[in-house]
């Protein structure tokens, strides 16, 4: 049986959140279709699918690439993801047992991850939770929606480095869990805002105030160097040096303001 479009489209989203697929990289329909025995109508179909979805990007010219996201970008997706998240813990009342079971199955292969060393499986599994969690709490379309969200936070924490602790997030995990084990959703709901608010703040993003200031420092004078003489005051320079060695000028008198254009001229 052939591939379908929106299985390449999983694909590649479990390829990004386990960090697999870098910010930028280009994703070749010609290589895609070779990759998955298919038709570029059907690898255009999927990415398609993923450019509305906002994880990949097309250029008329150069083809498709995983997005980089900017600093308003990266920003107003950390919104989206704690308002959707408290808000949908928020929402739940008691939550069953069969729901908390899978949480910590989950939970368990969160920690196993972390113990490896496939970082891949361990960044997957991190981000797979919260949309565990809304599949847990009875919402499938609120989940859809975290995978794109969480897909794209996966790749603002691999562009502007994020230092967040791996371990940190699972006992974050945790906590989260064993608050909703209590029924106390309102301590869920803020350790989870809480959760996505530590994860922000460990991004390197600086605001840039000035937009040339990259390029501004790429093109700054090096210290120490000389700047050339430039071609028409040198010819000046050697025009007053021919006329001084033909008829030697009186010095100057020191209040006498045109003593250099005078030279000069």
């Amino acid at each position: 049986m052939s591939i379908t479009a929106p299985e390449i489209s999983a694909r590649i989203v479990e390829a990004v959140m386990a960090q697999k697929l870098a910010p930028g990289a280009r994703l070749g329909e010609q290589q895609l279709a070779m990759l998955f025995d298919c038709s570029r109508t059907i690898v255009r179909e999927a990415l398609t699918r993923l450019a509305a979805r906002g994880i990949v990007t097309v250029s008329a010219r150069r083809g498709w690439f995983v997005i980089e996201p900017s600093h308003d970008e990266a920003r107003e997706a950390f919104e989206a993801r704690r308002v959707i998240e408290s808000g949908l813990i928020r929402s739940v009342g008691t939550i069953d047992k069969k729901a908390l079971r899978s949480l910590k199955e989950h939970l368990k292969r969160e920690k196993a991850a972390l113990k490896d060393s496939d970082v891949g499986t361990r960044s997957y599994l991190l981000g797979d939770f919260h949309v565990c969690l809304a599949e847990c709490l009875g919402n499938s379309l609120l989940a859809d929606t975290l995978r794109d969200f969480t897909a794209r936070t996966t790749l603002i924490a691999m562009l502007y480095q994020s230092s967040h602790d791996a371990a940190q997030s699972c006992e974050d995990h945790v906590r989260i869990v064993a608050a909703l084990e209590r029924g106390d959703t309102a301590e869920a709901e803020a350790l989870m805002s809480a959760h996505i608010g530590t994860v922000q703040s460990a991004l390197r993003v600086q605001t840039q105030t000035d937009p040339l200031a990259q390029l501004r420092d790429a093109l700054a004078p090096m210290q120490g160097a000389t700047a050339p003489a430039r071609p028409e005051a040198q010819l000046l320079r050697t025009a007053s040096s021919r006329r001084a060695r033909k008829s030697p000028a009186p010095d100057p008198s020191p209040d006498d303001s045109s003593t250099y254009l005078g030279a000069l001229l």
